[in-house]
């Protein structure tokens, strides 16, 4: 059975730091790319940064410089090195394991920046 667990979501001041992680587990074969998404309430989901099985990245304009993502393929993890955050960074965020032909979500982790 496939779980793809996401930890590491705290409330923060603004400017501050948090590292999420995320592990998929009980995957066989190669997950091509794994990727952080964020939902704020009342918007959609969107995609925030991602890397693929090869390491290559893509971030949102609106984290790009202050987000940094990196994966390790032998444990199948994922992380997210939040800086500089900001209250419009505030959302659950979710992590996406993603094969060939399956798709394996998160339960998601809470983020909030506030004073």
């Amino acid at each position: 059975q496939v779980q793809v667990v996401e930890s590491g979501g705290d409330l923060v001041p603004p400017g501050g730091s948090l590292r999420l992680s995320c592990t998929a587990s009980g995957i066989i074969g190669k997950v091509t790319v794994m990727a952080w998404y964020r939902q704020a309430p009342g918007k959609q989901r969107e995609l925030v940064a991602s890397m693929s099985f090869n390491m290559s990245t893509y971030y949102a304009e609106s984290v790009k410089g202050r987000f940094t993502i990196s994966r390790d393929n032998a444990k199948n993890t994922v992380y997210l090195q939040m800086n500089s955050l900001r209250p419009d960074d505030t959302a659950g965020y979710y992590c996406k394991a993603r094969q060939l032909f399956q798709t394996y979500w998160g339960q998601g982790t809470q983020v909030t920046v506030s004073s």
